[in-house]
């Protein structure tokens, strides 16, 4: 019997579940599984609400993750990530705004609420510019504008699908890669691996196409994306860098995220790693993002 029990928060079973739940098995811990779509909270009386030590949420809805994992920590059950860090890490501009209040390089950025206003914050950052959605993964809903006129046409579109998410303009500078970015995944204090995400195209999301190449770590790339993890109080996570004529630059760190890709580039077993890292967390050998920060 394991002396620990581990929940994971689940949408469905992809390829990386299914590696994750058999890596938490191999080491003796039979996790549960918690499909998003099954859970009832009694927020009256959460009696009867499954308690395992350690909650790990890899729930594809980020909605219901974020409404889920708080739940969970309002009895007092931990979880990773922590439904803060990962309110954090799905809005760009929260994201954005903490890695440059904390001085990591990030590209540069700036969020409006008008088309008029949005067209002046483009004219600041300079065109060819990026418009993104404040919410979302996968590259889905990016555009690049190259002129003003491009600029209008596509906001005034936004802002009549009438949508709170198309009011809200997230708007940063374009970079003109080297045909690929980096997506480094940090597990804890450590960078488990890292891979160069090669595309023709300039989205170079592994779900738009992009193809996984192998990418050495090195002291650079894992003391950036550590320090961007950290500060967004993220304990799994992917972290997006970029190569630019200032040296590299986050672009992104992203919660709960796919390793499919990245598995294809390197030997290290990142299920295995997660595991050993959540039932470490679970036993309260490892320190909580706060306590560490608190003795860092």
């Amino acid at each position: 019997m394991s002396e620990v029990c581990i929940g994971v928060l689940l949408s469905q079973v992809r390829e990386e579940e299914k590696l994750l739940l058999r890596a938490l098995s191999d080491r003796g811990v039979e996790p549960i599984r918690l499909y998003d779509r099954f859970l009832v909270f009694d927020l009256t009386d959460p009696a009867d609400l499954p308690k395992p030590d350690l909650v790990l949420d890899r729930c594809m809805a980020h909605s219901r993750g974020a409404t889920a994992l708080r739940l969970f920590e309002s009895v007092g059950i931990p979880t990773v990530n922590t439904s803060q860090a990962m309110a954090t890490a799905d809005d760009k501009v929260a994201t954005t705004r903490v890695l440059a209040a904390a001085g990591l390089p990030t590209l540069h950025s700036a969020v409006a609420f008008d088309t008029e206003s949005a067209l002046a914050a483009l004219e600041r950052i300079g065109y060819p510019a990026v418009i993104k959605p404040v919410t979302g993964s996968w590259g889905r809903l990016l555009a690049r504008v190259n002129s003003p006129q491009a600029a209008r046409s596509l906001l005034e579109h936004k802002r009549a699908l009438g949508s709170f998410h198309h009011g809200i303009f997230y708007i940063q500078e374009y970079v003109d890669k080297p045909g690929r970015d980096l997506r480094v995944f940090v597990v804890g204090d450590d960078v488990i691996a890292a891979s160069y995400r090669e595309a023709e195209h300039w989205v170079t999301n592994v779900a738009r196409g992009a193809v996984s190449r192998p990418c050495p770590v090195t002291p650079e790339i894992a003391q950036l994306a550590c320090r961007a993890a950290r500060v967004v109080r993220l304990e799994i996570a992917g972290v997006d860098l970029v190569e630019t004529p200032d040296g590299l630059k986050v672009i992104e760190v992203n919660g709960g995220v796919e390793f499919k890709g990245l598995m294809q580039t390197t030997h290290i077993d990142i299920a295995g790693a997660i595991a050993d890292y959540v039932i470490q967390r679970a036993r309260g050998s490892v320190l909580a993002p706060a306590m560490r920060a608190s003795v860092a």
